[in-house]
């Protein structure tokens, strides 16, 4: 079993009196309430919190958040690369770059490559899927969301996987008329990833061989995801899902006493 560390930085300095009054803390808090003295701290925290698991031998993970105090992790690229740069030996896994709210998928596979070639072969590149306030900061809706979803995927991965000269993409959502990423990823392809919750999604995961990842679905979702994927894989022609095809994400919440984690959890 591996073992990754992630946190979302988010931005807790600010009065209780003021987030109990916004319309929606995570949507529509005002920037004004963002000291950038104070997030420069949190970013250099967190960065060498993900240099301490890489010398303590765990892998780390950056989750993109859009607009709000829930997270700082709006530009997941940038975190990864800086990550690539000052790590040595963890795996780093982009988990994952709204890819939904980006117009175009094959600048996302040269930013991931570019990554994965400064780290020497330790991306892993996950995705999900946007929510509201994600929606609403970019402009996008969620017609056609699902769809778009796995139209980027699948281009991202030919770009990477193509090393014959410039291909055309022709999709539903999307047009390239050359596609011809420098520099191509240092790993053949790096591992990708896909978060989800229903059996439906879960077997599109299963079917490209992606790693399944569950977020809090609890015992009886899990089961019924996991058992959709490997349904999926099977009926694709691939080998049975092994442990390190699934994953599940936890939290953890920490403080002096047990007492006192059990308190900030809830």
């Amino acid at each position: 079993m591996d073992v990754w560390y992630q946190c979302e930085i988010p931005y807790p300095n600010v009065a209780k009196e003021i987030t109990d009054a916004a319309p929606s803390v995570r949507a529509s808090l005002p920037n004004r309430y963002c000291d950038p003295k104070i997030a420069a701290d949190l970013y250099e925290e967190c960065l060498d919190e993900f240099l301490l698991c890489d010398d303590r031998g765990l892998n780390v993970v950056a989750i993109e958040h859009h607009a709000g105090i829930n997270s700082l992790m709006c530009s997941n690229p940038m975190m990864v690369s800086i990550l690539a740069r000052q790590t040595r030996k963890a795996r780093i896994l982009s988990l994952g770059t709204l890819i939904t709210l980006r117009p175009d998928p094959v600048r996302i596979a040269e930013e991931y490559a570019t990554a994965d070639v400064i780290s020497r072969g330790r991306l892993e590149l996950g995705f999900v899927k946007s929510g509201g306030s994600e929606i609403a900061s970019s402009n996008v809706t969620f017609i056609d969301n699902g769809e778009r979803y796995w139209e980027a995927i699948d281009l991202i991965a030919k770009a990477w996987r193509s090393h014959d000269g410039p291909f055309s993409w022709e999709g539903r959502h999307f047009t390239h008329r050359h596609v011809n990423i420098w520099p191509r990823p240092y790993q053949e392809s790096p591992r990708m990833w896909s978060a989800t919750g229903d059996p439906s999604t879960s077997a599109d995961v299963g079917r490209r061989g992606m790693v399944h990842t569950l977020v809090l679905r609890g015992p009886e979702g899990t089961r019924a995801s996991f058992a959709s994927n490997r349904k999926a894989r099977k009926e694709a022609g691939m080998a049975p899902s092994t442990t390190d095809l699934f994953s599940y994400a936890a939290l953890v919440c920490c403080g002096e006493t047990e007492e006192e984690g059990i308190r900030i959890g809830e």
